[in-house]
């Protein structure tokens, strides 16, 4: 790695788990901040990009939920998987004062506070996947069961057919 790279939070969860994890960056574009693209800008496959979403329950509160960068979360079943009646995506603008991240560069890791990390299970097929390291131009490819450690994540079906 010849360029120095500034540790996020995330990265340095991971580092003091003893996690194998590895950076990868790329050029952004603040009109597109989809998963697609960042496949398209990073050579990443679509397939082992996962956004992650913030959501709010009537039960629990604030939530996350990592899934596929082309997939799209089903509501009903966060709702279930967290012990909620319902859910619902909290607004942008409380993303950053919630999470202290940006749209585009919000990671399950190194919140502001540690919330409920559910992971789609589908993650669980990959040997590999990539998230937000926490800010935009920058992923952290991982295995999913590292994710699940260090996130103290919960797995299950979170997104749409």
């Amino acid at each position: 790695m010849a360029k120095k790279i500034k540790k996020t939070n995330a990265a340095r969860i991971l580092d003091g788990l003893g996690i194998d994890y590895e950076i990868k960056t790329y050029e952004v574009d603040e009109e597109d901040l989809s998963a697609v693209h960042v496949a398209q800008v990073s050579g990443l496959d679509i397939k082992m990009i996962f956004k992650t979403l913030v959501a709010r329950g009537d039960k629990t509160g604030i939530i996350m939920a990592v899934i596929g960068g082309g997939e799209e979360l089903d509501l009903k079943a966060l709702a279930k998987a967290s012990g909620n009646k319902s859910v619902e995506m909290i607004a942008l603008k409380e993303l950053l004062p919630l999470t202290g991240y940006v749209r585009g560069g919000c990671s399950p890791l190194g919140a502001k506070k540690n919330y409920p990390v559910y992971l789609d299970s589908r993650a669980l097929t990959l040997g590999k996947i990539s998230i937000s390291a926490g800010q935009r131009g920058m992923q952290i490819i991982l295995s999913p069961q590292d994710l699940i450690r260090a996130a103290n994540a919960k797995t299950a079906e979170l997104v749409t057919d």
